[in-house]
Parts: C-alpha cells; structure tokens; sequence
C-alpha cells in the first residue's frame, strides 16, 4: 500500500532514503487514448511504488475514462490547485483541473478545442517542472493536427518542450527493452535532415545519448552509430560521401575523450546488433531510420524521452489512437513504463 505524501516525506526525512518523485502527468490530447492509458497507470500499484503522479488535465474526462474502463467504482477522482496539495493513496487520482474540455466532447475525432487543451497541459507541466514543483513530465499523445489547428505549430512534443523551457537544441530517444535509440534529426523531410547533419549535430546528439546513460547506470555505454546511405556509404560506393564528410570526424573527437562510439555502421544490421546486447545505444540519423525498427522490437512497452531538457520528460511510444478511443481498448503498458522511467530519472535523495 503506497504511503500518502506526508508520510513519504517524514519516513524519507527520517531516514534519508529516496523521496518518491512527483511526477507531472499530462493528458495528451483528449479525444484520443491519453485518458484512458492513465488512469490505469496512475492507479498501478508498481507505479505507485515508484513516484507520486499529478495529472494535469481535465477531471471529468478522466472520470469518464474510467468508467469506460469499468474502474469508477473503485476510482476518486480528485481535483488539486497543485501538485503540493496532492495526497496519495490506493485508488485516488490526483489532478490539476485546467477546466478547457465542453462536456460531451467526442472521442476519436479531430478537435481544435482538445488540440489547444493539450498545448495548455504541456504548458502548465513545463512551468512546474522548470521552478522545479515537480521532478519530472510525463506526456500522454497529442495530436499534430489538432494542435496546428490550434494555433500551435510545432512538430511534436520534443520540440513544444525545448521553446517552452528555452532550449536550444534537444534529443529525441526511444527506449524499448531490447534497444534504445537517440535521433540525429527527427520531424523533417529525408532530404532536409541530411542537409542539417553535421559533424557538430552528430557529436552533441552521441555525447546527449552517452549522459543520458551514464544517468540510466551504464557507466561506459557503447554507442553504435549508424551511416546515412546503404551499407554506411560502402567506403564511397553509395552516395557522395556523406559519412565521411559528416560523421567521422564526429566520431573521431568522441573516441578521442574516450566515448565508446563506433561506426559509421550499415543501418540495415546495427538494429540487429542492439538487440542481442552489442551497443547500449544506437544513433539514428534520420527519423524513420531509427523509429521503424524499434517499434518493431517493443512499441507495446516503448517510451520516449526527450534528452537535453533541463527538465525529465517521458512519453508513451504511441499516439492518439483515434480508431480506438473511448472504446476501453487501448493497452497502458507503454505509459506505465513512461512513469517508470520517469521516475528512475528523477528520484531525489532526501537528508
């Protein structure tokens, strides 16, 4: 049974042990999954064991949630001004009410209202997180059209995040349990990114993926990455020489400070490699590149991360799902795991 927050905080005062993290939970865009792949998972035992999750979002849509999910008798649905007031225990989901949803919005359909409302959840998560109220972010799907019709345009949630906590330049990781791949460029045309890869990119993207694990507890990561054309270029065969134009000499500087970073490696076999435990982490040059293979080898449990923030933030591998909303079908395995790593990210050591 999960201690309530005043208790967790007098035992871990008491004995300097880790504090469970607060973790900010955002419901994505409403008229898809996010609600009903969260109150699961925020009602997890394990994941209650691990952090104390606050959504930030709508209550009403989450009580509609679970009794979709057939989980409202056994649910409390509480509203909370901030993440400080939340009071954890079995059964309790506590939550920061934006107020943004009419009642009776539509699942599976494409809305402005629910795209703006996402936005805003994300906004409010940033501004915790950056003063620092809660250690962590956790990102249920939101939808890129529904929120460009909004008004926001962004390409996703890596880069919403990087604007609203002023940073430059991020990371896009995905995590699954047989591979971990970072991206070089992620939300662009095929020819643009490899227009924008250049030695400089590489080595920030490989040194952002070799302190995320180091933070994970891989103390010397080996980092396998991958060429931009067929076979890695086949020593000049395939392409104009891009690999050697604008990889190696990344890799050469990383290898020189002593980061275990191979390659340029054939895409078509570096997969292959992680998943049988030869790198620690793969770098992907181009988005495809990267996502389509992991999501082969474990969308059911992936997570993404984005690496560079000054805050933690993980997300379900997966998105809106609106053929499915509202139907109870949608599988809470990859936002369980989502907190889980938020949580190992961001624990905090009290006394």
């Amino acid at each position: 049974m999960p201690p309530s927050a005043s208790a967790a905080t007098e035992s871990t005062a008491a004995t300097g042990r880790r504090e469970l993290p607060l973790i900010a939970v955002t419901m994505g865009d409403a008229a898809g999954v996010g609600p009903e792949v969260i109150v699961p998972a925020v009602l997890d035992d394990a994941t209650l064991g691990r952090c104390r999750p606050v959504v930030i979002g709508d209550a009403g849509r989450l009580r509609e949630a679970a009794r979709i999910l057939g989980l409202d008798a056994g649910c409390d649905i509480v509203t909370v001004d901030a993440p400080e007031e939340a009071v954890f225990a079995p059964g309790r989901i506590n939550v920061i009410d934006l107020g943004l949803l009419p009642a009776g919005l539509p699942w599976g359909e494409l809305s402005a209202t629910a795209g703006d409302a996402a936005y805003q959840y994300i906004r409010k998560a940033a501004e915790l997180a950056v003063a620092e109220r809660v250690q962590g972010i956790c990102t249920a799907p939101l939808n890129k059209e529904a929120l460009h019709s909004a008004g926001h345009v962004y390409p996703g949630h890596t880069e919403l995040l990087a604007h609203l906590t002023g940073t430059e330049e991020v990371s896009m990781m995905l995590s699954t349990e047989k591979v971990k791949v970072i991206h070089v460029t992620t939300h662009i045309g095929l020819i643009d990114a490899i227009n924008r890869i250049e030695p400089g990119l590489v080595e920030r993207t490989v040194r952002r993926g070799h302190d995320a694990m180091v933070r994970a507890g891989v103390a010397n990561p080996a980092i396998g990455v991958c060429g931009i054309n067929p076979h890695a270029g086949e020593n000049g065969l395939f392409g104009y020489g891009e690999e050697a134009e604008k990889i190696d000499p990344a890799l050469a500087k990383l290898r020189a400070e002593g980061i275990d970073a191979r390659g340029p490696l054939p895409a078509d076999t570096a997969f292959f490699l992680a998943s049988r435990g030869d790198y620690d982490l793969i770098v992907a040059m181009y988005h495809d590149q990267g996502h389509g293979p992991v999501k082969v080898l474990g969308i059911e449990a992936g997570v993404n991360l984005t690496v560079g923030l000054p805050v933690i933030r993980t997300s379900v591998d997966h998105g809106t799902a609106f053929d499915i909303a509202g139907t109870g079908r949608a599988e809470p395995g990859s936002m369980v795991e989502a907190l889980r790593q938020a949580a190992e990210m961001a624990t905090v050591t009290v006394g």
